[in-house]
């Protein structure tokens, strides 16, 4: 619930008092209701406290255990905290008020290096073992929270942040030139594949799901965690299903209230914030707290460009969410006069690194900054629903019963598919042919695909071997996972750790920026494992996708919400809108930027140029689906991060 940060010196040279100021110096321009240090000779550990959960509020941290000779700094909110204390046999009259980082350290007393797979929460911890004479941490299994660190022969310091750790004198700041390589080689929204990697050659990550040791000159990374061998979880109906589910995520949203603040979440007018929004309601009903939403639409002078399956505006579905639980303290905020472009320079000195989600940039911030002036300790979000706990492809699993050859079974999904989703059942064959099938559409393409105009200088691409990398990650030249199967994919997503760090770098820095934490009950471990075992029938059922969900909600929800399946929320279509204030200021620094020789050693000069021509044929709201107005972003936004480094 803090940044960390801590040098070891492991020849037992003294830690600078000097290094030490450098390092919590820079951690100064975020808030914080303490700051600590322990400083021993040849080992420092520090603590910049933001207080979150009831435990926290006075903790001390550094946390010292001397009878263990142990000590802990932690950025860490602990969820299975019940199941912990029962396996540690942690006396009843000291739970209530024993802190997660003492917990943290009661857990690795009792199971070594082992202890991070026991704890199911957000978390980034650092413990200093005096016996042992090791320095051991570890980063939750989706990387919830930041760890940075460098190493050389003699020294390791680490930081919740990069900032301090380019404050000290023997930290050279220089360019990563495969980071950079990664996130422009990569045309989605992920920003590198290789999570260990950071934009800062001399400074690297903790990967998620990942431990490290540090012992004398050796350093040790592994993987405690991974999500490839969940147990199929056979029940006898339908119903017993819904009901494990609902004990599963029900324990997983109470345990992310836990704060002494107020409990706010970001709504849309779909299935996963709203589940979230409804089960949390349940769990403050006869408590004190109310919960606060706040929900993101856009500005009064939008004209909505998108198709008729589409809502920029989710506030019909949102309100009728929000009267069907009540009880709720709702915001709809437009963040008027914001725009991605004007927030740019703030964003990258918040993210320390390059972003690709420049749509949402400004109210995706504008969330946390109305969160925290309503008092708001914990931001409940369901960034990872749709592959847990609203799953469910509906043309995806007739595709494969088409496969499966189980035509009474498809032609009675379809017949149901038809009068939930509507048009006739009989349209939809070819397309679910197409699904099944690949080489179909290989042979006979319907319109033209959409292609995202390359980024990478193909001399740079080539210098790097970036491509070569990618392929071991299933991504192609294209930049693009070349996977067309949605169930390859999904199982690809949760072998591999690296999605959702982009995500949650952003969401550990606007954390501290305004002292609150995004917590998603979607990507807790036991709902994930859970939502895994399944099978697969239970996600699309009678006609109905992401069907699991929306049989847990029933009477959770408004059926307008729960069983809507005609029309879907679209967020940031309104960026280019947005920007038009400021479109001649753009394209003017895209002039500059196609004849910067700097940066076109990393960008390709020559898509530059096409996309320059594409945005000059003149401006519309609807140019936000535009490629070539998605790439010169992106690049201006690179652009502006390498000159930091000249």
């Amino acid at each position: 619930m803090s940044a960390i940060a801590g040098i070891y010196h492991s020849n037992n040279e003294p830690v600078p008092v000097e290094h030490v100021n450098r390092v919590m110096q820079s951690l100064q321009k975020y808030p914080a209701n303490d700051i600590q240090i322990s400083h021993k000779k040849n080992i420092f550990l520090g603590f910049h406290a933001q207080w979150i959960t009831p435990e926290s509020v006075g903790e001390q941290q550094p946390y010292c255990d001397y009878e263990r000779q142990l000590a802990i700094t932690a950025d860490a909110i602990i969820d299975n905290r019940d199941e912990l204390f029962e396996k540690l046999q942690v006396e009843y009259i000291e739970r209530k008020a024993m802190t997660d980082s003492q917990l943290i350290l009661l857990a690795y007393h009792n199971w070594g290096e082992e202890s991070p797979k026991y704890l199911v929460g957000d978390f980034a911890f650092v413990i200093w073992d005096e016996r042992k004479q090791i320095l051991f941490g570890a980063r939750d299994f989706s990387g919830s929270r930041t760890l940075y660190f460098y190493h050389d022969t003699n020294r390791f310091a680490f930081c919740t942040t990069i900032e301090p750790l380019l404050s000290l004198p023997y930290v050279e700041k220089k360019l990563n030139e495969q980071w950079l390589a990664e996130f422009l080689a990569i045309s989605g929204m992920i920003d590198v594949v290789d999570a260990s990697l950071t934009p800062y050659k001399n400074i690297a990550q903790m990967p998620p799901s990942h431990s490290i040791t540090v012992m004398e000159e050796t350093i040790k990374i592994k993987q405690y965690c991974t999500l490839t061998s969940v147990q199929p979880l056979k029940l006898k109906s339908n119903e017993e299903y819904i009901e494990a589910f609902q004990e599963v995520f029900q324990k997983a949203v109470t345990s992310r209230l836990r704060t002494y603040r107020q409990v706010g979440a970001q709504l849309s007018g779909g299935l996963d914030s709203g589940s979230i929004v409804s089960f949390a309601a349940k769990s403050l009903s006869g408590t004190r707290k109310q919960l606060y939403t706040f929900s993101y639409v856009p500005p009064n002078d939008f004209k909505d460009f998108t198709p008729k399956h589409l809502m920029p505006n989710e506030t019909p579905f949102i309100q009728s969410t929000v009267r069907h639980i009540g009880g709720i303290k709702d915001h709809y905020l437009d963040f008027e006069g914001r725009d991605s472009y004007s927030e740019i320079d703030d964003f990258l000195n918040t993210m320390e690194m390059p972003y690709k989600f420049f749509e949402n940039s400004f109210w995706l911030k504008g969330m946390f900054e109305k969160a925290s002036e309503e008092g708001v300790g914990v931001l409940l979000n369901g960034g990872r629903g749709n592959l847990s706990i609203s799953w469910g492809s509906a043309i995806d699993y007739y595709a494969l019963l088409l496969k499966k050859l189980k035509w009474i079974r498809l032609a009675s999904e379809l017949h149901h598919y038809s009068h939930k989703a509507g048009g006739s059942r009989f349209r939809r064959i070819p397309v679910i042919a197409r699904v099944a099938f690949p080489f179909i559409e290989r042979l006979f393409p319907l319109g033209d695909s959409y292609e995202f105009p390359m980024l990478i200088n193909p001399e740079f691409a080539k210098r790097t071997g970036v491509f070569h990398k990618l392929q071991n990650y299933g991504i192609d030249e294209t930049g693009w996972f070349s996977a067309t199967n949605i169930y390859e994919q999904r199982k690809r997503h949760f072998e591999d750790i690296f999605h959702w760090n982009a995500s949650n770098t952003l969401a550990t820095k606007l954390s501290l920026r305004y002292p609150l934490w995004k917590r998603d009950p979607t990507n807790d471990l036991r709902v994930i494992r859970f939502c895994l075992s399944l099978p697969e029938e239970q996600y699309v059922q009678k006609g109905m996708d992401r069907a699991l969900i929306r049989r847990a909600t029933e009477k959770l929800l408004p059926d307008t919400v729960r069983l809507n399946q005609r029309i879907r929320g679209v967020q940031g279509a309104d960026w280019v809108h947005r920007m038009m204030p400021h479109w001649s200021e753009f394209t003017d620094e895209l002039h500059q930027l196609s004849k910067d020789q700097t940066i076109l050693e990393f960008l390709d000069g020559k898509g530059i140029k096409e996309a320059m021509s594409n945005i000059h044929e003149g401006v519309h709201a609807k140019h936000a689906i535009n490629p070539y107005y998605k790439i010169m972003m992106r690049s201006l936004i690179v652009h502006r991060f390498i000159k930091k480094f000249n």
